[in-house]
């Protein structure tokens, strides 16, 4: 399988502030975000995210109460998620809302990869059972394409044209020990060997 990398921690970092910037602009200000990352990646995100908007923004950092729990938090989809009768087993996460609640809040979802959509919308399900948000918005280090659903981000790192059998993965210092979204193509399937040509004997004169 060939595999090439196409982000590095610098690119990551990059996307992350930009991001960062563009969230604070259509909120105008960071006084009642609230961002929820989706375990596993999402959720790491979501923490540099907050880091990111507090050195941006003193009105944010105040309001994190200094550890984040004020506007960070984790929201599990696994059990919303429409592949769960089809024996695709995943363990489920914690979900950890701040102390604030979303109710009449801007609820900021973060993921890692944006792909057919389903995440999202499974996502969209479980925040129906805890709370009434005034909006809510979708930010993704990388948008791959190939969506299932009408759905898409608000805020994107890296747009990234792919194959549909291709494999996008993105690794985390946090999680994988080092920071890199990897492109993995598939192996070409082995062409079949061509039968043996049976030798020929030249007619006797």
């Amino acid at each position: 399988m060939g595999t090439r990398t196409v982000l590095q921690h610098p690119d990551i970092t990059r996307a992350l502030t930009r991001i960062a910037h563009e969230v604070l602009e259509a909120n105008h200000g960071g006084s009642d975000l609230v961002l929820l990352g989706i375990p596993t990646r999402g959720a790491v995100l979501a923490e540099r995210l907050g880091r990111v908007l507090a050195d941006i923004e003193p009105e944010w950092e105040s309001a994190r109460g200094g550890i984040g729990t004020e506007r960070v938090g984790t929201l599990d989809v696994t059990m919303h998620r429409d592949d769960l009768g089809r024996g695709m087993g995943r363990a489920p996460h914690r979900t950890t809302i701040p102390a604030g609640g979303i109710d009449g809040k801007v609820v900021v979802l973060v993921d890692d990869v944006l792909y057919s959509g389903r995440t999202v919308r499974a996502a969209l399900d479980a925040l129906q059972g805890i709370g009434r948000p005034r909006a809510v918005r979708l930010a993704v280090l990388v948008d791959r394409g190939h969506r299932e659903l009408p759905i898409r981000a608000d805020h994107v790192g890296k747009n990234l044209p792919t194959a549909s059998d291709e494999r996008v993965t993105l690794r985390l210092t946090e999680t994988d020990g080092t920071d890199e979204v990897v492109i993995e193509q598939p192996e070409a399937p082995a062409q079949p060997e061509a039968p043996e040509q049976p030798e020929t004997q030249e007619a006797s004169a």
